[in-house]
């Protein structure tokens, strides 16, 4: 997908899916970076070890992107109505990711989908999460290497913190988190390629943040974009101590690439498969659908086929145009393909294989250091280093045209006083 349509598709207020199972086969101030002085990152938090899955794994869980908030959770009842009664028992939508307030959850995204979450024991919460504000007004490679090295060094662990902290206050503590999705592309400002040791070390500092939180039992799911695209995704992975799920976002494209080549390329559909049972990990497929070749049949049966039997965690079809089955009127013979498979099945509760303790120590993740001065990077937006000024709040807009909140510096007065501010 374009980075126009991706861009013109997450404008919308947010994004969501609900999943139904099938029992068949089928991104002025100096710039921040590496700052002396700024809080180490701390060591990553393993998740709880815990019993390995059953042998007898549950079918996969299958869906479709259908609106955001309330409006995503009032269409789930129509869905299942489409699919002959099959219920609903995942759901997945997205933060927007315009400003810093946004990331920590929006009641008008978190509300409605805790209430839907609580309301059966059964249900799975997926929540994607931008890494980084602005993300997805096309900054450049000095500016985003700027950003995640602030955030490599701490200064955006608040915002995280707080998201934790909304999420156990909902009663949505286990929530799966696909955290920085398609880092390996271009599409965003969380992107891995300008500084993938600062973005592992941001990564692993993001889900230590939100792992400290009390009451927590978050899942996080590492999921690039099928193939090479900017950057291998094997160069973004940050570690097993804070991956629980290895998930990919694999659409129909590039036009003439057939199924059997999308399993088969580099970093495609078998090498992911093979990545996470080589680190021992569950996998998923966040998005997933049509694209460049149509009303493409074989493709539904034969992506349908692949996790049936590979049996991801959960999946969600993108469901408008032109990827969808039910919202999407373009594709009709992909349609029948998908509701074949689906119709009447009950979904059985997506339980999945609970991460475990790596074997080996997790490495303690180090401050990335800096490259040669980037003389484009002095333009980068830098945000307050946190302890030494008190914030003014200016408002949201105020932030996101400025790149982050103003500081008044708190030693300003003796400084002055003393000749040396």
């Amino acid at each position: 997908m374009t980075p126009q349509q991706r861009h013109a598709r997450s404008r919308r207020p947010a994004f969501l899916a609900v999943t139904v199972a099938a029992a068949t086969a089928m991104a002025s101030g100096p710039v921040y970076a590496a700052v002396p002085g700024a809080t180490p990152p701390p060591t990553p938090v393993p998740a709880p070890a815990s019993t390995p899955a059953p042998a007898s794994t549950p079918a996969p869980a299958f869906g479709a992107f259908l609106g955001s908030g309330a409006l995503g959770v009032s269409l789930t009842e129509r869905l299942g109505s489409w699919l002959g009664g099959a219920e609903p028992r995942v759901g997945h939508t997205y933060l927007r990711g315009d400003r810093w307030s946004e990331i920590e959850g929006s009641p008008d995204i978190l509300d409605p989908w805790a209430a839907w979450r609580t309301a059966k024991a059964d249900r799975m919460l997926v929540l994607n999460v931008p890494m980084l504000n602005r993300n997805e007004d096309g900054l450049s490679d000095a500016v985003v290497r700027a950003k995640l090295r602030r955030g490599a060094a701490g200064f955006y662990d608040a915002h995280f913190r707080t998201l934790a902290e909304r999420l156990v206050a909902r009663k949505v503590p286990d929530t799966v988190i696909v955290l920085g999705w398609e880092m390996n592309g271009t599409t965003y400002s969380h992107r891995c390629g300008p500084d993938p040791a600062s973005w592992k070390t941001y990564w692993n500092r993001i889900v230590t943040t939100m792992r400290s939180v009390p009451g927590q039992h978050f899942r996080f799911d590492f999921t690039p974009s099928r193939g090479l695209d900017a950057v291998p995704w094997t160069e973004c992975y940050p570690g097993d101590g804070t991956v629980d799920i290895v998930g990919m976002d694999s659409y129909d494209q590039p036009a003439g690439r057939t199924f059997d080549q999308q399993i088969s390329e580099p970093y495609g559909l078998q090498a992911q498969v093979d990545f996470a049972k080589a680190h021992d990990k569950p996998i998923s497929y966040p998005e997933w659908g049509l694209f460049r070749n149509g009303d493409d049949a074989d493709y539904m049966r034969r992506m349908l086929a692949w996790m049936g039997e590979h049996k991801p965690l959960y999946n969600t079809v993108t469901d408008y145009c032109p990827h969808g089955v039910w919202q999407c009127g373009d594709n009709p013979e992909a349609s029948a393909v998908y509701r074949s498979a689906l119709s009447g099945h009950t979904d059985p509760a997506p339980t999945a294989p609970a991460p475990t303790t790596p074997a080996s120590t997790t490495p303690t993740p180090t401050t990335p250091t800096p490259t040669a001065p980037d003389p484009a990077a002095t333009t980068a937006p830098a945000d307050p280093p946190p302890g030494s000024c008190v914030p003014l709040d200016l408002g949201d807009w105020v932030e996101y045209w400025i790149g982050g909140k103003v500081c008044v510096r708190l030693d300003w007065w003796s400084k002055a006083a003393s000749g040396t501010g």
